[in-house]
């Protein structure tokens, strides 16, 4: 060895002797962790610090001669800490450089600590401890800190309203109906929850990311969900174990929707914006609710009164977007949204992958040879209000309205003698809808509230026949009106009585008219219906066990009927990491959509709304139960449940029959019955799930040659999976959705016309091709400037571009058998770009 690498090996292992040397006489000292932990003790104090305020300090213990001001001084020292002493024994540590702000949350009626209660401010987040204090960063003296807790309403407060030199009390008040908490947080991906009341929640405030999905389409986003499916990937026919859309119970703010989609369909009509929280119940509804036989998909704005001004600007490939929320003085606020599609200005590659799908296999596309459609143009908007009114601190005042519409149109040309003759034919969808809440706060136990509303839809369809010089319109209306009041009385901490009254008016009205030869029929019917509900809400003392069960009583005076309904839901935590959960109800409706012809309202829009006449067209009666047990541990969530499910009532006229049952007009029921599987792991940034459905759904009609068959809404196996990845900035998503293919009827190959009739075989008894679809998305968020924060995004539906098919029927044209396929979306892009201000 040469006398330069001798040299070299020396100052080596010196360097690493005293290295190691360093090392272990650092590693002889304690943490500042535990020292501060010694220090509580000896003087009966408590310090509150950020984890990594302290992380990675080492020092000795102070003397124990010393008293606390001196060993505070100490550390001060030792830690270039700040050590900041409260009158309540309480000691904040922070960076010499940091703005903390920091408080005691209390009740307002006991003055009791609230613990455990999240306090928001910006990026960064802090929880209330057991004696309700918490001590939060702030980077600006004019930002505000939001506080919430599960029981309580939720606090916005101006940091400006503190002291600097004092951590002042913040008075909580409880919210009676909050005896619901969150059982399953994350439950798929990060803002989605199931609470104790078998809930599924949205927090679109919090909602992370979907694949295929970069803007929080609400009514995309809850087919997420195991055992809900749409059998055409369209909002307006969500499928929620086995049952048709019209099923559905859908409410904005309370208030009952006819319509649900922009694009006839496609893209969900309620702006995310405005929208803050989505809940959906597919059992053991609450009894202040009626309709929806198969389920409820509850849509609401926020109930919070901001004090600062926010405003968004959004762009995508179908639409144009912008909300503000405007505060009015200290008591009041109203936030406001609107949505316009592009198809004015700019037809994108999405819009056009829409267009073909709405208008696939319809008289838009497809006329009489002698007849060229032209000039097709599309175009939807929507706008949104939220006015909230703080009467005082027991009184709140709620307005909410909204007005959507959907409008087709083309022109119908052809030539007769040498002349050239055009007609326009259109068809508009509009919402219009406004309702006013009084809330009252009585005293810690008692709240009562007052809801009105006043919702009108209406489907018109012109249709012009320019070779017979004839116009036929249709147009199907619905005005309904609802009036409800509900009282919630908190007899103990554990028990609650939610008691009330519901009076629902409406009517529906159905125009054929024809100008040549004159022809109209004018149908309009009015049901109304009066509901009393009584419901005890109940949780043990240690959150372990949540129950409520209660009674709704029904009369409708048009048929001087009189419907009883229970409901019920229980859950148990069985240990530390599963849960049992039992719900069940009994419901009614009836309202229900039927399809006259396939090509009703030009064969886009063939369902219109028909009110029950309690004999042809019966009342919709649902039993529902289900079992479900719930598994939750270190990022692993197992969910499975059990349900069974039987609707009476239902028509072949509102099941779409294509078949030999598609004139036929008779009642009947379908059973259905399965399980809903979701395993997810969760990781720092990272999340994976899968789900599977399986689900046996059979029709039984009495009247029909084939009383027993599988229900047009029968997927047996459904298969989802999905993963994301999160960081600050960047969100990413992927995911694959499988299911087996819809039931279908084929017809009789060696003889296929019968009497001029297409020859079909067993109703049902064949089934499409699975439907398979990947999907794609990205967002990723930047700052535009100091106040002004950006995202942008990119998605694609159907990467593969797979050919999907969704239907399938039969019609005759020239004594031959066409066989019709309609297909899925296929290879469909999208990108959006938001600014927040």
């Amino acid at each position: 060895m040469g006398k330069t690498n001798k040299y070299y090996t020396i100052f080596l292992g010196l360097f690493l002797l005293l290295n190691i040397s360093g090392y272990s006489q650092q590693a002889q000292k304690p943490s500042l962790v535990e020292v501060l932990k010694q220090v509580e003790t000896r003087y009966n104090i408590q310090f509150n610090y950020a984890q990594d305020v302290v992380e990675n300090i080492f020092l000795d213990f102070p003397d124990e001669t010393l008293g606390l001001a001196d060993a505070l001084n100490y550390l001060r020292q030792q830690t270039r800490l700040n050590f900041n002493v409260l009158d309540n024994a309480f000691v904040i540590i922070s960076r010499p450089d940091d703005l903390m702000l920091c408080g005691f949350l209390k009740d307002e009626s006991t003055q009791a600590p609230v613990a455990y209660a999240t306090i928001q401010s910006g990026n960064d987040s802090e929880v209330s401890d057991e004696s309700g204090f918490f001590n939060i960063k702030i980077e600006r003296p004019t930002d505000s800190i939001e506080i919430r807790h599960i029981g309580y309403k939720p606090v916005k407060v101006q940091v400006s309203q503190f002291q600097n030199s004092t951590c002042e009390d913040i008075v909580l008040s409880q919210n009676i109906e909050a005896l619901s908490e969150v059982l399953l947080s994350s439950y798929i991906v990060p803002g989605i929850s199931k609470l104790n009341n078998g809930t599924f929640q949205i927090d679109v405030s919090k909602f992370d990311i979907l694949p295929g999905l970069i803007d929080t389409d609400i009514l995309q986003a809850v087919q997420a969900f195991p055992g809900i499916q749409s059998v055409n990937e369209t909002v307006s026919n969500i499928n929620i174990r086995g049952g048709t859309h019209d099923q559905n119970l859908i409410l904005w703010d309370g208030i009952k929707m006819y319509q649900s989609g922009h694009f006839f369909g496609l893209i969900s009509m309620y702006n995310p914006q405005i929208t803050q929280k989505v809940s959906l119940q597919k059992s053991g509804s609450d009894v202040s609710l009626t309709d929806g036989v198969s389920g409820t998909i509850a849509m609401n704005t926020g109930s919070e009164l901001n004090q600062d001004f926010t405003a968004s600007v959004g762009v995508n490939f179908t639409d144009v977007n912008a909300f503000a929320d405007i505060p009015i003085g200290k008591k009041s606020s109203i936030q406001v949204a609107a949505r316009k599609s592009l198809s004015d200005w700019v037809k994108t590659p999405t819009y056009n992958t829409f267009f073909d799908r709405i208008v696939q296999d319809t008289e838009v596309t497809n006329n009489v040879d002698e007849v060229i459609n032209s000039n097709q143009d599309f175009d939807f908007y929507d706008t949104s209000f939220r006015w909230l009114y703080h009467i005082s601190e027991k009184d709140q005042l709620r307005l909410n309205f909204i007005n959507t519409n959907n409008e087709l149109m083309f022109d119908e040309v052809a030539v007769d003698n040498s002349e050239e003759i055009s007609r326009r034919s259109s068809l508009k969808q509009n919402s219009i809808a406004g309702g006013l809440s009084y809330e009252r706060t009585w005293s810690s136990k008692l709240s009562t509230s007052f809801e009105v509303y006043e919702t009108d839809y209406k489907l018109e369809a012109i249709n012009a026949n320019v070779l017979d010089s004839q116009r036929f319109l249709q147009e199907n209306k619905v005005s309904e009106t609802s009036v409800r009041l509900k009282a919630d009385h908190k007899i103990s901490p554990q028990i609650s009585l939610t008691n009330g009254y519901h009076f629902v008016e409406t009517k529906v009205t159905n125009l054929d008219d024809v100008d040549v030869p004159i022809f109209r029929a004018l149908i309009s019917e009015v049901v109304r219906t009066h509901g009393v509900f009584s419901q005890i809400n109940w949780s043990s003392k240690d959150k372990n066990t949540f129950a409520k069960g209660g009674l709704r009583f029904n009369y409708i005076d048009k048929f001087e009927k009189i419907i009883v309904e229970p409901r019920i839901s229980f859950n148990h935590r069985l240990g530390k990491y599963f849960t049992l959960e039992v719900l069940g109800e009994f419901k009614h409706q009836y309202t229900s959509q039927i399809i006259n012809f396939q090509n009703d309202f030009l064969g886009i829009e063939k369902r219109r709304w028909q009110l029950s006449n309690d004999n042809t067209i019966p009342i919709l009666r649902s039993k529902q139960a289900s079992v479900g047990i719930h598994y939750n541990k270190k990022g692993w969530l197992a969910s499975l449940e059990s349900f069974y499910k039987n609707v009476d009532g239902i028509t072949t006229q509102s099941q779409g029959f294509q078949n030999q049952y598609e004139f036929v007009r008779t009642s009947g029921s379908y059973d259905a019955f399965g399980f809903d599987v979701l395993l997810r792991k969760r990781f720092k940034k990272t999340n994976i799930w899968m789900s599977y459905t399986f689900l046996n759904n059979d029709y039984e009609f009495d009247a029909l040659p084939e009383q027993n068959f599988p229900s047009n809404f029968d997927i047996t196996h459904a298969i989802t999976l999905g993963s994301t990845y999160t960081t600050k900035s960047l969100k990413l998503s992927a995911g694959l959705n499988w299911h087996s293919g819809t039931p279908a009827t084929p017809i009789n190959t060696g003889q296929p016309i019968i009497d001029e009739q297409v020859n079909f075989g067993a109703a049902n008894s064949t089934e499409l091709n699975d439907y398979f679809r990947v999907d794609l998305s990205a967002i990723y968020k930047f700052n535009l400037g100091p106040k002004t924060k950006a995202q942008f995004g990119l998605s694609i539906w159907n990467v593969l571009d797979r050919n999907n098919k969704i239907n399938r029927f039969f019609r005759i044209d020239e004594n031959n058998v066409d066989r019709i396929i309609q297909n899925s979306l296929g290879f469909t892009p999208n990108a959006t770009f938001r600014a927040y201000f």
